[in-house]
């Protein structure tokens, strides 16, 4: 039974590999059909003449001479044109040196436009990522190979699947629902294998997450928090996105926010059981259990905040701005933004209280159940 539960673990690992090598394909390729392609330049000169200031931002025309240092126009220079609209969120000004995205468009293999995009910040990205790519192997070793492995994976689901269909207009909350059940399968047993304590979390995230879900039905609608209060969604409805449903695209962010927090709490409660077990395998039951009800109390006890910080960080300025104003609290909780990052927040910590104490459980159960029962040799006595 042992070697038959290796074996799945390495096909399953095979399986994840595959999926994140297509998805690497996909990407590498996207962009590349037509007759506009996107490649990398470096700014040695710009004019700046159109441009119009009006306090901080700008509004008009860069234009900006580029030479193109990859792909098969490598040392082609070319006039991009940089447009701004006032935006200082979206609009960047460039100078000489500067490393950009262009995309440019082809006829007949000569280039007849090209455009500015963005800062080339790719190849620095990919730095970073390898950086935490390293730090995680080094410390974790093969369960850091597992965990990059289902990072990437997870990724690619959300990217080349999960996003897609919300567009094409399917039903976000069960589509959404049934991708969350499959990302917590794919993470926590990639990483953890086929064992008690990653059936154990598995099945502790899957309840938060049907307690999430009801919460965030019930309160949702109380709320009347329509869904436009997330990043991007008039622009989504302005590109034609009028018959999705944006309530529940909100409702299933939430969702996705809370369900990592609920892995972790998950995975925290049941290895820690499983710790115990090891070393005192003569525990029983109840006392299991209350030492997963014990690290549990003490895990949410800081990821509680930690959600409060996080939510909190990416809405630093508006706070800010706020208290520059001296508006009153009662004025700023009932505002449809903060209602909903308050709905965000409260959702998420009330489903890790839920996870905690239903993952104790189910792995008290479980790890005190036959050991014959999962083809392994029962734990000597000390």
């Amino acid at each position: 039974m042992g070697d038959v539960k290796k074996n799945m673990e390495w096909v399953f690992l095979f399986i994840i590999l595959a999926v994140v090598c297509l998805v690497g394909q996909r990407w590498l390729h996207a962009g590349e059909e037509g007759n506009v392609h996107e490649v990398p330049g470096t700014v040695i000169s710009v004019e700046n003449d159109e441009i119009l200031r009006a306090g901080a931002g700008a509004v008009g025309v860069q234009a900006a001479t580029v030479v193109i240092v990859d792909g098969k126009w490598k040392g082609m220079q070319v006039r991009a044109i940089n447009h701004l609209n006032g935006q200082l969120d979206m609009d960047e000004i460039y100078v000489p040196g500067d490393r950009i995205l262009l995309a440019v468009q082809e006829v007949e293999g000569e280039i007849t436009d090209a455009k500015a995009i963005n800062m080339y910040r790719q190849h620095w990205e990919l730095a970073l990522f390898a950086v935490f790519a390293a730090a995680l192997v080094v410390y974790s070793r093969l369960i850091g190979v597992k965990a990059l492995l289902s990072f990437l994976g997870a990724l690619g689901v959300l990217w080349c699947y999960y996003i897609p269909n919300l567009l094409e207009g399917a039903a976000p909350l069960p589509l959404s629902l049934a991708v969350l059940v499959l990302l917590s399968m794919v993470i926590i047993f990639t990483v953890s294998g086929f064992t008690r304590q990653g059936v154990s979390a598995f099945l502790g995230t899957v309840c938060g997450l049907g307690v999430t879900l009801g919460l965030t039905l019930f309160f949702g609608s109380r709320l009347h928090l329509g869904g436009m209060t997330t990043p991007f969604s008039t622009l989504l409805l302005v590109q034609g996105g009028y018959g999705l449903n944006m309530q529940h695209i909100f409702y299933s962010a939430v969702l996705l926010g809370a369900s990592g927090a609920a892995m972790d709490i998950a995975m925290d409660v049941s290895v820690s059981m499983g710790e115990v077990k090891t070393k005192r395998p003569d525990i029983g039951v109840r006392d299991l259990i209350a030492s997963g009800f014990n690290v549990g109390r003490m895990v949410i006890g800081t990821m509680a905040t930690t959600l409060l910080l996080a939510y909190s960080g990416g809405y630093l300025t508006m706070l800010m701005v706020f208290v520059s104003q001296g508006t009153s609290f009662t004025r700023i909780v009932n505002m449809k933004l903060v209602a909903a990052e308050i709905f965000r927040i409260l959702i998420g910590s009330i489903g890790l209280v839920m996870v905690a104490p239903v993952t104790a459980v189910i792995a008290g159960v479980l790890l005190n159940a036959s050991w014959e029962a999962w083809g392994v040799r029962q734990p000597a006595e000390k």
